[in-house]
Order: structure tokens, then C-alpha cells, then sequence
């Protein structure tokens, strides 16, 4: 009887999952004239279908509106509204779709911060942590903003990005293919811009946050960016320039590597996010290889080395002259 009624439930959420696959309202402008028609399964607001199933009990105890009014309250894993992350949520008055979807970056840890120090208060004052999507054109550009005094997420940015080098059917194959199994590939057709769009954006929205100014955001003088590995801005931010024709832009000259902080910090090699994890006994949340849990995932890492006592100092700086020529900083670091 028991393993019926499991059952039931999970194809009672199967049909809320269904239903909410939809654009988030009839009124929505989102272009469906894109989308392939073969992947009518998941709903598009959800980053793991499976953790999505385990976390049903959770989700039906939630409090409507408590993720938004005070996220501590519903700190229960429950997968990222994809709509909401871009500014496109249009049921934030929904009940039952706050109950489902989460729409707060806090942070879900158990770590104890009251020995917290912050050592490196005096060089940076924020942390953009930055985890790119997409091998041959960017896919995804997630960054949040952890405040260096408390390691809260104060604000995040994520955008889908349409690649501008590839036919329809290309692009389709390309998504499907990445996002497909993950099942936000709707989300993705719905809601993607140039990366030139994109990179605009984002330059508004760290003028918004005061990390540079009105007429220019050049070098950043009070945050870094935070990468696991080199690949994001080192290698995949300047293809993705050139193949957009805009010039790189000048804060994207230097970063901190994770992996080699990591490295010298606690005097073991990582080869990515996962090990890191494993190692400092965090569990995954959401989907690996989802830009924006994996962002949540790297915060996280970040979140316990700084309470450890790690100091975060910029691993690689790009030569302003010559941007194929960078210099790592360390020399006990990961190639």
C-alpha cells in the first residue's frame, strides 16, 4: 500500500511538473516559434528532476512567499525558478509555484561562521562567483555576489546567451544536446540573448551594484571574480569576444582561481568542483553542469574556505596589452 501511494505522489508531481512547463503566464511574450517540438517533458523551471521527486515532502510543508520574505525560513533544497533568475518570473504571487520552485540565493549550509575572520576585508569587499556554460558559444552566464564580511549571496545575475554563429537547427541540436537531459532546454529557448545583450546588461547591473561606474566599467577595485579552474575568463570569455567582434572588456583582466587557492590552502590537488565538495564533505545541490546551481555549488566551496581561514588573492592576471598573455601568480598551482 505504501509503495501505491509513492507511486500516486510521484505522478501527481509529474502532472504539476507538466503543467508548470509553460511559459510562467498566458501573457508571457516569449517566442515559441523556436522551440523543438520533440521536448514537452520537464517542467522548464526546474534544475534536477530527480532531486525535484525526493524533495515533495519538503516542498508540501513550505510556507507561500517564505523563500522571498525571509529564505532562512525555507532553506529546503528546492530547484531554482529559471524564469526568476533572468527577471522573468511572473508568478511570484502564485502560491503553489513558490512552494515548488525556490526564488532565494541563500545559501543552504551548516556551516558555524561565528569564528569567521575576515582577513582579506581590506583588498576585496565582494566575490563575483562566475561558472560559464556552453563549449563552442557561451550557453550560460551565472554570477553571484557573496559579500566578503558575512559570505552571503547579496545579489546574482544570470542570463541564457543565443549563440551567433550557428543555423537554427545548429542551435536546436546544441541545446537539446546540453540542456535537453537536464530538462531546461524551454526555459533556455525562451528567455536566451546575444552575448553582446548579455555583457550590456551585466555592466548595468554592476553599475546597480556600485562595482564600477556610470561611464565605464573598467578594472573592479572592490570585488574579484571567483572561477574553479582558469577556462571561464582566461580562455572562453575572450573566444566568445571575438566571435561577438566586441573587445574584451578591461574587468575581465584578472580572477581567482579556486582550485589554486584550494591547493595551497589546505595542501591537496582538486581537479574540479566535485572533488572539492566530496573532500570538504558538502553535498551537490541541483544539477552539475547547470550553470547556475553549479555558481550555487562553487559559492558554497567558497563559503566553507573562508571559514576554514582560507585568504582569497587573485591567481592570474591577463597582460593589458598582449590578452593571450597571462601570468598566474602562484607557483604551487593547478595546470
Amino acid at each position: 500500500m505504501e509503495v501505491l501511494k509513492m507511486a500516486n505522489s510521484r505522478v501527481s508531481l509529474l502532472r504539476h511538473s507538466l503543467n508548470s512547463f509553460f511559459p510562467p503566464s498566458a501573457t508571457s511574450t516569449f517566442s515559441l516559434s523556436i522551440l523543438p517540438t520533440r521536448r514537452f517533458i520537464v517542467s522548464a523551471s526546474i534544475s534536477s528532476k530527480e532531486a525535484f521527486v525526493d524533495s515533495l515532502s519538503s516542498q508540501q510543508a513550505a510556507t507561500p512567499f517564505a523563500d522571498s520574505e525571509n529564505p532562512k525560513l525555507s532553506n529546503r533544497w528546492k530547484p531554482m525558478c529559471l524564469y526568476y533568475t533572468q527577471d522573468k518570473c511572473t508568478m511570484m504571487q502564485d502560491s503553489s509555484h513558490l512552494q515548488k520552485f525556490n526564488h532565494s540565493f541563500y545559501l543552504e549550509n551548516e556551516l558555524n561562521t561565528t569564528e569567521y575572520k575576515n582577513k582579506h576585508s581590506e583588498h576585496f569587499d565582494f566575490f563575483l562567483v562566475l561558472d560559464l556554460e556552453g563549449k563552442v558559444e557561451i550557453l550560460e552566464f551565472p554570477v553571484l555576489m557573496i559579500d566578503a564580511k558575512t559570505m552571503n549571496v547579496v545579489a546574482f545575475f544570470h542570463r541564457f546567451v543565443r549563440p551567433s554563429e550557428m543555423s537554427e537547427e545548429r542551435i536546436n541540436e546544441y541545446i537539446e544536446g546540453k540542456y535537453g537531459k537536464l530538462g531546461v532546454d524551454r526555459v533556455w529557448h525562451d528567455t536566451a540573448i546575444p552575448f553582446t545583450d548579455v555583457i550590456e546588461q551585466f555592466e548595468e547591473w554592476m553599475t546597480k551594484h556600485n562595482l564600477c561606474s556610470n561611464d565605464l566599467c573598467g578594472p573592479l577595485p572592490r570585488a574579484a571574480f571567483v572561477t574553479c579552474g582558469n577556462w571561464d575568463i582566461k580562455t572562453k570569455i575572450p573566444q566568445q569576444c571575438k566571435v561577438s567582434k566586441m573587445k574584451l572588456p578591461s574587468y575581465f583582466m584578472e580572477w581567482i582561481n579556486l582550485k589554486d587557492i584550494y591547493l595551497n590552502f589546505y595542501k591537496r590537488r582538486a581537479a574540479g568542483m566535485r572533488t572539492m565538495m566530496n573532500e570538504l564533505n558538502i553535498s551537490l545541490l541541483g544539477s552539475h553542469h547547470l550553470g547556475i546551481d553549479d555558481s550555487k555549488n562553487i559559492a558554497r566551496v567558497l563559503q566553507r574556505m573562508l571559514t576554514d581561514g582560507a585568504i582569497l588573492k587573485i591567481t592570474a592576471k591577463r597582460n593589458p596589452q598582449v590578452h593571450e598573455k597571462v601570468e598566474f601568480l602562484f607557483e604551487n598551482r593547478i595546470k
